[in-house]
């Protein structure tokens, strides 16, 4: 399907990739691995051609069509969810509307013997039989199918896309891909803002998935559940292994192990080449055998070991002050923003020594808690206390955003780094694999797996007992998440984390807190126990709805009607909302203008006419109370 010869990419003196081969069949499941900053994601976009090599070519069939998911990615405004994926089928709609068209020439035709007349019909039947190998399922069912399992609900599927985070608009951008249905799925670190179930859920897809797929991910178990190959990138070299990654590791171990046998050989013979030349380099009688040997070394193809595999690293986080049993208490808390309740309702109870993990769908709450945890946002209800001695380091979502960028990798600890501490700026940079001259590096320069674990970095310069990480392994690499989850388990304090990565939290934490529909409930046990037990009782809530179907459930005319029905309500439920979206508008605008008056009536002048204002000021004010009324009303019958 698509093959790379000797492809190479240098950026001034500096080789990223040198002369690397490699072939992609049509149904390889591939994961693209190696350290961050190797070239996995410039090598997609040589695949795409978003960039050109320095030398080299990239072959692949004339329109094969490709699904590229970058790390970031523009995102579209002003339509709705569902509008946004529906998109993609842009072809579908334009040849129905041809079909339409050439149908009613036709119709209006009469000359059925003439070559026009015979080139239509053909015509018609091509894009019927284009229509055809599109599917019998409706784009909107395909794109709502989709659209549910990477985690969107009913009610979310007509909202503008401009009123989600970066995250959820990076799901809609993969539901497009999936739904234009390509050749092959060049995936950069798709599950960055997917959620625990919605990740499984793209797991199924991609395994049943008959195009290729060339996936770069820093989740074990995703990469080991989606892909049978792996390709590794390393000092500008490809390793094409052709087994999952958890095999992969095995089989790379070995590979080390002989290329330092190899190396250390290679040297020794180096050795005692350059000792034969430096002994006879001045006798006439060895001249032919110290010029062939000088000759032969130079012609010698160096074996290269990359220098961080030697390193064996361990990280630890200071020792803090004892904090009390409870580090944190919440009773029926209620949790949100003014315009918003995120959750309610929630007792959560975390003793010191736990290691607990918040999971759940984005924009359930897990954040909001971790601010209220902070002390960064009040409760809207309810109870919410630290205990005693709690000292605590965040590190929050955009961790790596705050970092100065014009700040070297040394500045950035060194202009917060006090005391004894200093001295060892160098050790903790080196476990987080800052070495050399990368010290010295600027952050506007670094990766954002570089700038995570710089972020990191800065969190060990004080002794905390609670450690508050809100997805801390986002853009890190493999190596780097192993060296933290090593850190984190050697923790003798407090973890409270947020994340989607199972193999990170497997192994790690011992309790959850699940966000789900505006409540939070308490899991006990790992992460395994509790995606076994979730998956039990989506199979139970599935065995019921079937129940519940099962009278409508009798031929092609009633799932029919169903269907119909389906699209009744979802017609019915846009009106709704549309009419929602009205009113929210119109009494922002009267509310506005309400707190216009008041001002000018507190103190009017000599040209305010006060009556008109207050005969003004009571008529908005009706009209808002109706309105008001009405929205109440709507909402109650949405949510119901």
């Amino acid at each position: 399907m698509i093959s790379i010869f000797s492809l190479s990419v240098a950026f001034g003196g500096f080789t990223l990739l040198d002369g690397v081969d490699l072939h992609i069949g049509d149904s390889d499941k591939i994961g693209l691995v190696g350290r961050n900053g190797a070239g996995k994601s410039t090598l997609m976009k040589l695949i795409t051609g978003e960039q050109a090599p320095t030398s080299g070519s990239v072959e692949m069939p004339q329109g094969l069509r490709i699904g590229y998911l970058p790390q970031i990615m523009s995102h579209h405004k002003g339509h709705s969810v569902l509008e946004e994926a529906l998109s993609v089928f842009s072809h579908i709609r334009e040849k129905e509307d041809e079909i339409a068209r050439i149908t009613e020439q036709l119709s209006l035709r009469e000359d059925y013997e003439s070559a026009d007349y015979a080139a239509l019909i053909n015509r018609l039947n091509a894009l019927n039989d284009e229509l055809y190998l599109e599917g019998g399922e409706s784009p909107e069912a395909r794109a709502q199918r989709v659209l549910f399992g990477l985690g969107f609900r009913e009610d979310e599927l007509w909202r503008k896309t401009e009123t989600f985070s970066q995250g959820w608009n990076m799901r809609i951008e993969l539901a497009k891909i999936l739904l234009s249905k390509p050749d092959i799925l060049l995936l950069d670190e798709p599950t960055n803002h997917l959620d625990i179930e919605s990740i499984e859920w793209f797991e199924d897809y991609l395994k049943a998935f008959r195009g290729a797929v060339l996936l770069v991910s820093h989740d074990r178990r995703f990469l080991d559940n989606v892909t049978s190959r792996t390709v590794e990138i390393e000092l500008g070299h490809i390793y094409d292994y052709k087994v999952p990654y958890s095999k992969f590791i095995e089989l790379r171990e070995e590979r080390i192990l002989q290329q330092r046998a190899a190396y250390q050989n290679q040297q020794r013979m180096i050795e005692k080449t350059e000792d034969f030349i430096n002994r006879f380099r001045y006798k006439p009688t060895k001249s032919n055998q110290v010029q062939s040997r000088i000759k032969a070394l130079e012609k010698l193809d160096r074996i290269e070991i990359d220098q961080s595999d030697n390193s064996s690293i361990r990280l630890k986080f200071p020792p803090a002050a004892r904090s009390g049993d409870l580090v944190f208490k919440s009773v029926d808390l209620v949790a949100g923003y003014p315009q918003k309740t995120v959750f309610s309702g929630a007792n959560i109870e975390i003793k010191r020594g736990e290691k607990i993990a918040l999971i759940g769908r984005n924009g359930e709450g897990k954040t909001t808690l971790m601010r209220i945890i902070m002390g960064e946002l009040a409760p809207l209800g309810g109870e919410a206390r630290l205990g005693h001695n709690v000292s605590i380091g965040y590190y929050a979502q955009n961790q790596e955003d705050i970092l100065d960028p014009s700040e070297t990798v040394m500045g950035t600890l060194d202009r917060v780094a006090v005391g004894d501490i200093r001295t060892s700026l160098r050790d903790i940079l080196g476990a987080f694999l800052f070495k050399g001259e990368d010290i010295d590096k600027k952050v506007s320069v670094l990766s954002g797996g570089e700038r995570a674990r710089l972020g990191m970095a800065k969190l060990m310069l004080s002794p905390y007992n609670v450690l508050a990480l809100d997805e801390p392994t986002n853009h890190m690499d493999i190596r780097s998440k192993d060296i933290l989850k090593q850190a984190l388990t050697n923790f003798d304090g407090t973890l409270i984390v947020v994340s989607h990565d199972r193999d990170f939290l497997d192994g790690l934490v011992d309790k959850l807190y699940e966000f789900r529909d505006g409540k939070v409930k308490e899991h006990l046990g790992s992460i395994g126990d509790f995606l076994s037990k979730r998956k039990l009782e989506n199979l139970q809530e599935l065995e019921r709805v079937e129940k519940e179907l099962k009278p409508l459930d009798t031929g092609i005319s009633e799932g029919k009607k169903e269907f119909e029905a389906g699209k009744q309500i979802s017609r019915e439920y846009k009106k709704k909302k549309n009419r929602i979206d009205f009113l929210e508008k119109e009494i922002s605008k009267k509310e506005k203008r309400l707190k216009e008056i008041e001002k000018i009536l507190e103190a009017p002048s000599a040209k305010d006419d006060v009556m008109e204002l207050t005969r003004e000021y009571l008529e908005l004010k009706r009209d808002a109370d109706e309105f008001t009324l009405e929205w109440t009303s709507l909402m109650e019958e949405i949510e119901s």
